[in-house]
């Protein structure tokens, strides 16, 4: 299965640059399915088509879906959540105070990867193509599971005790169950480690660069390819592959009015802008159009701007991965991809078996081979969009 994820700043285009994507894969013969993560949907206005939370037939070879929060996280958090809640009734917190504590932070966002397992898992798609909410929130989506399973083992490591030994729990199921119903809490905490399993398997298939790449949507303008530079370095940071920016409602050539020069001399010079702060990343384009972007013909024109004769399914690019090298005198050294971050801004922190990197708001924790557990760290330095880490070749 083929992953593609379209993300950047709100209002940029990444939902007609997706419908788009998915409609030319899917005329190429792929099965393909365009979905949209957005809570603000308008994938159904741009393939002039009524979406539900489940997949629904747009054409030949292509489905598209608007995922709905409350609808996933029921189907995948439902159990679990329900036996929390069960807990917080009794302790005497009211049923809407107990259902919003026990949902995990950034479930919300992140309830459309466990719908990329299934999909992994049934094989029903050849690709699938992810209309991104705005960066903030997909950022968020995307550093889910190391944030989930922090959540979880500091506040709930119990769970792995009273699952070993079986305690049976009653607790009161509210809003949707008979009150007196009992589940294992062992149960409960089996829910939630299978949970977290399909994360880990959803972010390793996200970070495949064989599988999954995300691609940059951006427009002509400084703050718009600011934040979008920043997000190259947050999903760097995750390792999350890129092999594509698509700069959208670029004024064409053929536009000859005087009130637009200044508009057409302003692009002119944040293209080349583009080009240097995402080169080697190939850049593609798609025309301001003079219709707004609605309906099959109109997309299909906008895939064969963006993408012309090449197959939309095809990495663009593979850049450097995160790597773990031993030198001839024993030094570990190992590399991991930030591209343009901002090295004043970079923190990193040190445990035996792991690293915590802070790259402006954000933050990773890395979990490092057993191999370095022991070993010193002597330097971290960034050369050329690489944070080059260098550990000692004795252990300590």
């Amino acid at each position: 299965m083929r992953i593609i994820v379209h993300t950047g700043k709100g209002g940029v285009g990444k939902t007609s640059v997706s419908a788009a994507t998915a409609l030319k894969a899917a005329d190429l013969g792929y099965r393909s399915l365009v979905v949209s993560t957005d809570n603000a949907h308008s994938l159904g206005d741009a393939l002039q088509q009524d979406l539900g939370p489940e997949p629904v037939r747009v054409t030949d070879n292509l489905d598209a879906q608007e995922l709905d929060v409350n609808y996933s996280i029921d189907k995948y958090w439902g159990k679990f959540q329900k036996f929390m809640m069960g807990i917080f009734f009794r302790s005497g917190s009211a049923d809407v105070i107990a259902e919003e504590v026990t949902i995990l932070p950034g479930l919300e966002e992140g309830a459309s990867l466990l719908w990329l397992n299934e999909y992994a898992e049934t094989e029903k798609y050849d690709v699938i193509v992810i209309d991104a909410a705005p960066t903030a929130e997909t950022l968020r989506l995307l550093s889910l599971p190391d944030v989930a399973r922090w959540w979880v083992e500091r506040f709930l490591p119990w769970g792995r005790t009273v699952a070993r030994i079986g305690d049976l729990v009653s607790s009161p199921f509210r809003g949707g169950g008979d009150d007196t119903e009992s589940v294992r809490m062992s149960e409960a905490y089996e829910t939630i480690q299978k949970l977290f399993d399909t994360l880990d398997d959803v972010r390793a298939m996200l970070a495949d660069r064989e599988i999954s790449t995300m691609r940059l949507v951006v427009n002509a303008e400084r703050m718009v390819i600011k934040e979008t530079q920043r997000t190259y370095t947050y999903l760097s940071l995750y390792g999350y592959p890129v092999d594509a920016v698509i700069a959208n409602r670029i004024l064409p050539d053929t536009v000859s009015d005087p009130y637009f020069q200044a508009w057409k001399d302003s692009q002119k010079q944040h293209m080349q802008l583009i080009h240097e702060v995402f080169d080697p990343l190939p850049l593609k384009t798609a025309p301001l159009f003079p219709n707004e972007m609605g309906g099959l013909d109109l997309l299909r024109r906008m895939a064969n701007e963006i993408y012309g004769d090449d197959d939309p399914t095809e990495h663009f690019f593979t850049g450097p991965n995160q790597t773990l090298d031993q030198e001839e005198d024993g030094t570990y050294v190992m590399t991991l991809p930030l591209p343009l971050a901002d090295k004043s801004k970079l923190d990193l922190y040190r445990s035996s078996d792991e690293l915590t990197l802070l790259v402006g708001n954000y933050k990773r924790n890395i979990v490092l081979p057993r191999t370095v557990w022991h070993r010193e760290l002597e330097s971290a330095k960034m050369d050329s969009g690489l944070l080059v880490l260098r550990f000692a070749a004795t252990e300590s």
